[in-house]
């Protein structure tokens, strides 16, 4: 089964996206029968292209223009991938904490057209969550967001998927991976800006930094979860938030000194008039599992009424991890349509019985 891909946004995670498709080319096809190709590409620095027999992205020539008037013009060209379910939108673009736009847009125009879509971005799943999944089911489309938070570990399809009849009471964790890679770094003498300077080199702190040092990403994030996980409509603003300063490099100091550890700890729980939230630096004792995440690990504990607490750390974040993310919700999307497919058959066969 072919895919065809419209790309909107191609920085570091869309760029790792489009080569991992190719270095698991074999994989899709042998294991999943599925071969995607980028038919369509919109980037805010480097312009659109469209072709409909599939673009190879090296060699690609762009125009420039309106990237959502690109986005409607490139969906009208793939009717038939869309009635046929094999259209899907890949939005990688730029986190805006305040209304997940344009993103939220993008994809509402691409489940108007009957395309799926897959994000990384966390900005529409933490400010339009409810609207944008009732968009999802009008159109029978799927709108999947592994990689909006902790980059391949699959905590939404965890609950979604493995997880029936357990209600999640509540959540804490350390979510950004730039402020627990400079609050270890910290520790150990090195200097805020140079711990922020290496995670920007790496690629992993956001383009503006002050959406990680200041706890916003932490927000946005703490606020996809709760609305995915606790049923929460918050926003990143009702979320209450602190970040890190050069001066907490004391407080990681002496903490340590006393077997103890500072992090920036998200936490939500569901309480009787509705979900709170929200991003601090907490001092958590040595024996926390939480206490343990160095570096740019990420990690979140779940608290369930059936389960007791369940905790997953993810040892190693990065932009392959988000971009696998990506190709994890693909791969989701490829078996609905397989399932789907094979349902009329199924019913035919029956009837003829």
């Amino acid at each position: 089964m072919i895919l065809d891909l419209i790309l909107i946004g191609f920085g570091n995670v869309g760029q790792r996206f489009a080569s991992l498709l190719e270095e698991q080319r074999t994989t899709l096809a042998r294991h999943y029968g599925i071969s995607p190709r980028i038919v369509g590409i919109a980037t805010r620095r480097h312009g659109q292209a469209f072709s409909a027999s599939g673009l190879d992205i090296t060699k690609v020539r762009t125009a420039s223009g309106d990237t959502l008037t690109y986005l409607r013009e490139a969906l009208a060209k793939s009717r038939a991938a869309a009635r046929e379910r094999r259209l899907v939108v890949v939005e990688t673009t730029t986190l805006d904490v305040n209304r997940g736009e344009p993103a939220a847009s993008y994809i509402r125009a691409a489940l108007a057209a009957n395309a799926h879509v897959i994000t990384a971005n966390k900005g529409p799943v933490a400010c339009a969550h409810a609207a944008l999944r009732r968009a999802a089911e009008r159109a029978d489309r799927r709108w999947l967001f592994e990689g909006a938070v902790m980059d391949g570990v699959p905590v939404f399809n965890l609950a979604r998927e493995t997880m029936p009849a357990v209600k999640i009471l509540g959540f804490r964790g350390i979510v950004n991976s730039t402020t627990n890679f400079i609050l270890t770094a910290m520790e150990q003498g090195q200097h805020f800006d140079n711990a922020l300077a290496e995670m920007q080199a790496r690629g992993i702190a956001e383009a503006d930094a002050s959406l990680d040092i200041d706890g916003w990403d932490a927000a946005a994030k703490t606020a996809a979860l709760a609305n995915v996980l606790l049923g929460a409509r918050l926003t990143p603003a009702g979320v209450e938030r602190q970040g890190i300063t050069r001066e907490a490099a004391a407080g990681a100091i002496e903490a340590t000194s006393r077997g103890r550890r500072l992090k920036l700890v998200a936490r939500a729980a569901r309480q009787p008039r509705g979900v709170t939230a929200r991003v601090s630096l907490e001092e958590l004792a040595g024996d926390d599992p939480l206490a343990q995440i160095e570096g740019q690990q990420n990690a979140i504990i779940l608290s369930t009424d059936l389960l007791g607490e369940i905790a997953i750390v993810q040892r190693g974040g990065g932009l392959t991890q988000t971009a696998y993310a990506l190709l994890s919700d693909l791969v989701t999307i490829a078996r609905g349509v397989t399932a789907s497919a094979a349902k009329p058959r199924s019913r035919r066969r029956a009837r003829r019985g």
